[in-house]
């Protein structure tokens, strides 16, 4: 117990900055990922362990999502696996600058996981509705029940897009100089960012037993997902345009 309170205090003081980050990741997310990094730091884990096993219990989540049928049951036992997952996800990063700094292999294999994760997660939402067309109220079969099968499709090119561009936004953005002050975080962009927020996204598999209901909310995810993307490509592009190489 010694040493993860003493892990514990470290991490307090080497969290990330909470710039542009929303109301989940900053006080549920990282918090519960601070004592995930704290207990694997005592167990004597590497980052990159941390990582394995959170790709272990989010692949197992959408999994069941692809080869189950629906039940309340299923949807909380993806939902909690996945959110779980997700911790681990914060945990990898913290025990890393815990342990004195992450290596380029390890944030590869960070980010590798984080993008099959995604595609992953929708790619099994698309076999179930077309699996159970008729457990999640899309219909039994015919023109109906497949087109529903394109909006997976639609949430998971959204998704895979954001995520490549923010990446590539942030390693092309100019770095800040050494030691000046951190941009205070604005609370109403934390809020802004709760729909599009993985881990708020993964409450819906709570609703994997409601049937349609299940469906038109993750439908409803899906389109606040592309508008998100129109709005953050473009606020990506005039960042960069007025970049000076």
């Amino acid at each position: 117990m010694g040493r993860v309170g003493t892990a514990l205090r470290e991490l307090r003081g080497a969290q990330k900055s909470a710039k542009g980050v929303s109301l989940y990741s900053r006080f549920v997310n990282r918090p519960v990922g601070r004592y995930l990094a704290a207990g694997s730091y005592a167990l004597g884990l590497t980052p990159n362990q941390v990582t394995l096993i959170s790709a272990a219990l989010s692949f197992a989540a959408v999994a069941l999502v692809a080869v189950a049928a629906p039940s309340w049951g299923l949807g909380l036992a993806v939902w909690a696996a996945l959110a779980l997952g997700f911790a681990f996800d914060s945990a990898d990063g913290q025990l890393a600058r815990l342990r004195g700094g992450g290596s380029a292999a390890g944030e590869w294999l960070d980010h590798v996981v984080d993008c099959a994760k995604l595609t992953a997660l929708h790619t099994c939402v698309l076999i179930a509705f077309y699996r159970f067309p008729e457990a999640y109220g899309i219909g039994g079969g015919g023109t109906g029940s497949d087109g529903w099968l394109l909006v997976p499709l639609g949430f998971q090119l959204a998704a895979v897009v954001t995520y490549f561009g923010g990446l590539l936004t942030e390693k092309l953005k100019p770095k800040p100089a050494p030691g000046s002050p951190a941009e205070a975080p604005s609370t109403l962009r934390a809020v802004a960012l709760l729909p599009v927020d993985y881990g708020v996204f993964c409450l819906v598999f709570l609703l994997l037993g409601g049937g349609s209901l299940f469906a038109y909310a993750y439908a409803a995810f899906g389109a606040v997902a592309a508008l998100f993307l129109a709005a953050f490509l473009t606020k990506w592009f005039r960042e960069l345009s007025a970049v000076r190489r």
